[in-house]
């Protein structure tokens, strides 16, 4: 069986903007100021009208409002389409991202217009169960995992023993208010560009066809 290395991809600041775009909507049509300056959105959001806190009820609602209506507004990260694309000439890709079920079908058609046209799979929560039953079900020579916060990473190696975990967050505006999962152990690297995440991951899938060789 000549099995295939498969790379698991978060989207949202892995592949796609989204805390640039989301803040934008919010000013325009929700009377929220949103705020860059930790990895809490719960502090970030704020009512323009009284400045309180928006509370967390309010931000799920307007997360699921966001994704529901207005994901075509996420322009693609630097280099992420083509990375992926390269990658899909060596490895199965799935993409895994914590959205709710329903907007699965809206994700895919999402990433099909910027040219990624792969599996999608929705998850709620840790991503080490979801990421354990896709390895089960492709078999594959060897995993690897992409994702942008430091809690799914450290899921992942807690879930699919041997794994190669890459921590990428390729939003400037928030990769510096996210703790690093290479840091804790959790990864094998953290990278925040696919200009050098590309070359970091063809390198180790080069490794694999060499430890594959008869």
């Amino acid at each position: 069986m000549n099995r295939r290395p498969l790379v698991i991809c978060d989207c949202d600041e892995v592949l796609l903007h989204m805390v640039a775009p989301f803040r934008e909507w919010l000013a325009e049509g929700e009377g929220v100021d949103f705020t860059v300056g930790s990895n809490n959105f719960a502090e970030a959001m704020r009512w323009q009208d009284s400045g309180e806190p928006v509370a967390q009820e309010d931000m799920w609602r307007l997360l699921r409002s966001f994704f529901d209506t207005e994901m075509h507004r996420q322009p693609a990260i630097d280099g992420a389409v083509e990375g992926i694309v390269q990658l899909q000439d060596r490895a199965d890709i799935v993409i895994l991202t914590n959205l709710i079920d329903d907007h699965r079908d809206l994700r895919a058609h999402q990433l099909r217009t910027h040219g990624i046209d792969v599996p999608v799979h929705t998850n709620q929560g840790p991503k080490g169960p979801a990421i354990a039953a896709l390895v089960e079900q492709y078999q594959p020579l060897h995993t690897f995992f992409i994702d942008d916060l430091p809690q799914h990473h450290r899921s992942a190696r807690e879930s699919v023993p041997g794994i190669t975990t890459l921590h990428l967050c390729g939003e400037p505006e928030l990769a510096p208010h996210i703790d690093c999962a290479h840091e804790a152990g959790h990864a094998d690297a953290r990278i925040d560009s696919w200009a050098e995440a590309l070359p970091w991951l063809l390198a180790r899938l080069d490794a694999l066809d060499t430890q594959d060789r008869p």
